[in-house]
Formats: C-alpha cells, sequence, structure tokens
C-alpha cells in the first residue's frame, strides 16, 4: 500500500465539528469564528487577532496596516511560499531577496543586514517577512531588533515565541494545522494591535471607525469549526509528530545524507523530516516511488523553487538536493517503520 508524502489529520472529532455547522446551517463567517480566535488565544497568548480565508489575505492586510507606500522593498527570503511574490505585486511592492545558509532554511539577521546593505540605495526597505520554513525556527530575537518592521509566518511551525509586529499562522491543508483553508492574523500586544483593530473595523484611538474588513475576507465558520478542534487536539498531534521523528531520526544517522540543523535551543516542531541529499534529487524519488513511498522536493512551491529568485545561489542549490519524507500524525506504526528503511538504505 502507497504511503502519501502528506495527509491532514482530520479525526472523527474534526468532522463531527463541521457537520455541526452545516446541520446549523451557520456556514458563513460568525460565532465559530470567533470561538476559533478564542481558543487561539488560549495557546497563543496573542492581544488581538483576526481569523481570514487564506494566508496571501494575511499578509495583504499585515502589509497595509504597517502603512508601506507603493515602490519600496520588503526583505524575503528566497525560500518563502511562492504567494508572497504574488501579494507584493498586488500591493506594487519590491521584493529583495535573502538567501539562508547550507544548516538551516531560514534568513539570520546577519543574512538580512548584508542583503539590504547590496539593495539599490534608492531603494526604501518598509518591511521584513519572516517564514518559519519547514518549521524552523530562526533567531527572531536578534532580527526583531533591526530597524525594520518585522512579520512572522509561523504556519509551519506553531510557537509563541512571537517577536514580530504581527504574525501570519496559516491554516492551510500542508500547515502544521488546518482549517481547510485559512489563517490567523495577529499581533502579541495591545501596542501592536491598534493596527488590526482599526481594519477591522473597530474604533481607533482617535476615536473613528474604519469601513472593517469585508466578510468575504474573513474565514467561514465551517472551516473554523475544524479549526477549533485542531488546536484542542494538537498536543496530542505534537507528541505523535515527535515519535515518528525519533525513528527517522536514528535511521538518518546511518545514511551519508545531511539535515538541518535548529538552533537557539528552540525545541523542532517535527513539522517534516527534510534530508539534503548528496545524490541527485531525481533518482532519490524514483528509488522510494519503486518502495510505494511519496516523497517530494521540500522547496518545489518556493520563490526559488519555482525559479523566480536567481541571486540566491545556496536557496537555488538546496531546492534541487532537499527532500520531505512522510511525516504526520496519521501514519501508522508499520508504515513509520517503512519510511524509516527507505531513510536507512537511501542511495
Amino acid at each position: 500500500m502507497k504511503i502519501e508524502i502528506h495527509s491532514p489529520t482530520i479525526r472523527r472529532k474534526e468532522m463531527d465539528a463541521v457537520l455541526t455547522a452545516m446541520v446549523e446551517e451557520k456556514i458563513g463567517p460568525g460565532e465559530r469564528n470567533r470561538l476559533l480566535i478564542q481558543t487561539a488565544k488560549e495557546q497563543l497568548s496573542f492581544d488581538y487577532a483576526l481569523a481570514l480565508r487564506s494566508p496571501a489575505v494575511a499578509l495583504h492586510l499585515a502589509l497595509k496596516a504597517l502603512g508601506v507606500k507603493q515602490g519600496q522593498g520588503v526583505v524575503i527570503s528566497a525560500l518563502s511560499p511562492l504567494y508572497y511574490l504574488q501579494v507584493l505585486q498586488d500591493l506594487q511592492l519590491t521584493p529583495v531577496f535573502c538567501d539562508v545558509t547550507y544548516d538551516f532554511p531560514c534568513m539570520s539577521r546577519e543574512l538580512i543586514e548584508n542583503t539590504i546593505a547590496k539593495k539599490d540605495a534608492e531603494l526604501e526597505i518598509c518591511a521584513i517577512v519572516l517564514h518559519h520554513t519547514l518549521g524552523f525556527v530562526p533567531d527572531t530575537a536578534s532580527i526583531n531588533e533591526l530597524s525594520f518592521p518585522v512579520i512572522e509566518d509561523i504556519s509551519q511551525s506553531y510557537t509563541n515565541t512571537v517577536h514580530g509586529i504581527f504574525c501570519i499562522l496559516g491554516l492551510e491543508e500542508r500547515d502544521m494545522l488546518t482549517s481547510g483553508g485559512g489563517a490567523l492574523l495577529f499581533a502579541m500586544n495591545r501596542k501592536d494591535s491598534f493596527a488590526l483593530r482599526n481594519l477591522s473595523g473597530s474604533q481607533n484611538e482617535s476615536g473613528r471607525k474604519s469601513p472593517g474588513i469585508p466578510g468575504e475576507y474573513c474565514l467561514p465558520d465551517i472551516n473554523a469549526a475544524l479549526a477549533v478542534v485542531q488546536f484542542k487536539e494538537f498536543s496530542r498531534n505534537m507528541e505523535r509528530r515527535r515519535d515518528i521523528a525519533e525513528v527517522y531520526m536514528q535511521a538518518s544517522l546511518r545514511t551519508r545524507h545531511k539535515r538541518f540543523i535548529p538552533i537557539n535551543d528552540n525545541e523542532y516542531c517535527n513539522y517534516s523530516f527534510s534530508m539534503i541529499l548528496e545524490t541527485g534529487l531525481k533518482d532519490v524519488v524514483a528509488y522510494a516511488k519503486k518502495k510505494e513511498i511519496e516523497i517530494e522536493n521540500a522547496f518545489e512551491n518556493t520563490i526559488a523553487g519555482a525559479g523566480f529568485c536567481d541571486v540566491c545561489p545556496v536557496s537555488s542549490s538546496l531546492c534541487l538536493r532537499t527532500v520531505l519524507f512522510p511525516m504526520y500524525p496519521r501514519l501508522r506504526s508499520q508504515d513509520v517503520e517503512r519510511v524509516s528503511r527507505i531513510i536507512t538504505t537511501l542511495p
């Protein structure tokens, strides 16, 4: 039986929650949208949040809340999701691509500073969007000390160690938690939350009220119902991810291929299990396919992976050599053993 590369962790509890929303005919943005925000707040301790239909909408609104102006530059990793480019294009902002290192797939403060130093002198940087690629958490505290607003994207890491002005938690199919599509956009402290409150139509500091966000931008209750259960089941799912990761890690020690190294003592969330290959990616994918195990290019849907960034050589190299193995809580023990054997015997 084939082992798929990805499977959302949808159990009976999630299905019952969605069915209840459907039976009650409350599927548009409403009470469950608000319940999702409250449930998430209990775990992430933010000050204010919006539950939106997609990470793209969240990034668009986060940049808008920062007051960015047309023509300004935004620093992003070459391994950021491809949709970042579309959002920046829609806002008429200029992407400033930053590379990573072979040991760690996220931007560092040093790399960001070097990238900014090399930019066109006339280009004004208005923000840094810090993506927690493959679940690895960068040195956010150090990066936040730079004189630029930081937006953190924790969709693949789900961490409460957030230092940016705004934070995006994607709820797409392949994110750590899923609502079938959507995202939370939140601010950790009251000072930063004023701009989000203003966007949402809440009264701002001047006493005026903005038109607010159209309902079409907000997460429907049918999706929010699923996400509420995902938050409540998160600890259980994390424990299973740790167990699977331990088996894979032991298998990887017997290969010549490498792995990314977490930094700053942050516990890795085990979003995925990736390996940087010493051989060609094509041969390894074909080898796993013969064993009925699906593996894939880790960075296929990133900016560099799609061929839109040729100024970041390390990222481009990693896109040709990094693979993901099946890593999700619903994997059976016998399937975990099958995958570990593949890791051990990689060509």
